[in-house]
């Protein structure tokens, strides 16, 4: 019963786009058409400038229909919601010491893990997201073709996550998109963020679809099958589309 939802969750790299690319064309329209009917939320690992310039700088929907959208970045430690343009409200960021020890963490995490370090860094290898710290293997902006063929069954980034929860015990460590690594707080995770959503709106957890690609064990969407809520998995964008249409065929 496709009918009992109230909201549509999603991931978004590997579930809405492609690992750091832009919404495509079809994927916009088919989400404005799916907040024509549904309260629609998008969480991630990554920051608000992610979210902007991935997901609304790509969204044409009208803006009455934007309240139905909620936005959570950085795994809801930070919540958006638009009221006559968006409006966040931010949780505190990881303190300087804490952020220094998990970077010092990723400083031989190739050689401790036992495999060799990229050639090539493209951009930042650990991005600072103020309440979390996102380790990306061959750099934040590494080309799509090069990250989607390193790590394409998520072995190496769960040899390292082992490796990670030895020197960071008090730290929650997630795999996320193609070649990244989440460090957060401990309990700070999607179902976090999930929870705050649920206590924002008031929706229940029945009535809530969760949908995603890493809902696999380790992976950083993982926590949301701890809520108890409805979850459906997904290899790709694609895929998404799909589920997406047969919301929109039922109403």
């Amino acid at each position: 019963m496709l009918n009992k939802f109230d909201i549509i969750v999603f991931d978004i790299d590997g579930t809405l786009t492609r690992s750091k690319l832009p919404l495509d064309s079809e994927m916009a329209a088919l989400l404005c058409r799916l907040m024509e009917k549904y309260r629609v939320a998008i969480i991630s690992g990554a920051g608000y400038e992610q979210f902007k310039w991935q997901i609304l700088d790509n969204l044409s929907c009208l803006p009455e229909k934007m309240k139905n959208l909620y936005l959570l970045p950085t795994d809801g430690t930070v919540f958006c919601r638009y009221e006559d343009g968006w409006q966040c409200r931010h949780d505190a960021p990881l303190p300087q010491e804490e952020k220094e020890r998990i970077r010092a963490a990723f400083g031989n995490i190739f050689e401790e893990s036992g495999f060799e370090r990229p050639d090539k860094i493209y951009g930042e290898l650990v991005e600072d997201r103020g309440a979390q710290l996102n380790f990306s293997a061959l750099g934040q902006d590494a080309p799509i073709e090069l990250k989607e063929k390193w790590d394409p069954d998520n072995k190496k980034r769960t040899q390292m996550a082992e490796v990670l929860k030895h020197t960071l015990p008090d730290f929650s460590i997630r795999i996320g998109g193609t070649t990244s690594i989440e460090v957060t707080r401990v309990g700070v995770d999607k179902a976090y963020g999930l929870n705050k959503l649920i206590e924002q709106t008031g929706i229940l957890k029945e009535n809530i679809l969760y949908v995603g690609d890493k809902l696999f064990k380790g992976g950083n969407d993982e926590p949301v099958l701890t809520l108890g809520i409805t979850c459906r998995t997904v290899p790709n964008p694609e895929e998404t589309k799909t589920v997406i249409l047969e919301f929109l065929g039922q109403n």
